[in-house]
């Protein structure tokens, strides 16, 4: 059985999205990181090694939540992004490791000579 959400809110003017889960875990999950790590092909790719490097989000917000069935959301950003599915059990596994998939995206920024 998936988890699911008690809790999900945004907040425009700090651009982060709260989720709380019914085991007690809560996250504050920022545009930029949700939009960086879509899980859509178009971040992803198809497979391993294909994911494309999300340059330029810095300043990116959500304008929209979009239900998906009782399982996830569609998250609509303002720079048009707009075919991520976030499952539960995927906002739940973004907000664990977020502190490492962050320190990943500035490294790959770092090597790319990309900026946020």
């Amino acid at each position: 059985m998936s988890v699911v959400p008690t809790e999900l809110s945004y907040h425009q003017k700090s651009r982060r999205l709260e989720v709380a889960f019914e085991g007690g875990e809560r996250y504050s999950l920022s545009a930029e990181f949700l939009r960086v790590y879509s899980p859509s092909a178009e971040v992803r790719g198809h497979g391993p090694g294909q994911e494309v490097l999300q340059t330029g989000k810095r300043h990116v917000a959500i304008v929209h939540i979009e239900p998906v069935g009782n399982y996830a959301v569609c998250l609509h950003f303002d720079d048009g992004h707009r075919s991520g599915i976030y499952s539960w059990d995927e906002l739940l596994w973004l907000g664990e490791n977020r502190d490492q998939l962050w320190a990943r995206y500035l490294e790959l920024l770092d090597e790319a000579g990309a900026e946020r």
